[in-house]
């Protein structure tokens, strides 16, 4: 579910920059085994979307589910603290 030019990574990291919240709780998130970030995951994608979250927020939370996405993610942002 990429959609074509969005590098997923850099956005997040970019909104993790932002706000030292965000960040910590990706650390977190990226620190899990595949399978239960994925159902941590879905929990969050579920709960946005009762909240009417934007789209790209949306894209965001399952681009966050690729472990390929997780592993940069947390090479960037270090281990959980």
């Amino acid at each position: 579910m990429t959609a074509p030019g969005v590098d997923y990574v850099a956005t997040i990291l970019e909104v993790a920059a932002r706000d030292a919240s965000i960040a910590r709780v990706l650390r977190e998130i990226c620190a899990l085994d595949d399978a239960v970030r994925g159902t941590a995951l879905e929990l969050v994608g579920a709960h946005l979307r009762t909240q009417a979250a934007p789209p790209d927020v949306i894209a965001c939370v399952h681009a966050l589910r690729r472990e390929e996405v997780a592993r940069a993610i947390a090479a960037r942002l270090g281990p959980p603290g």
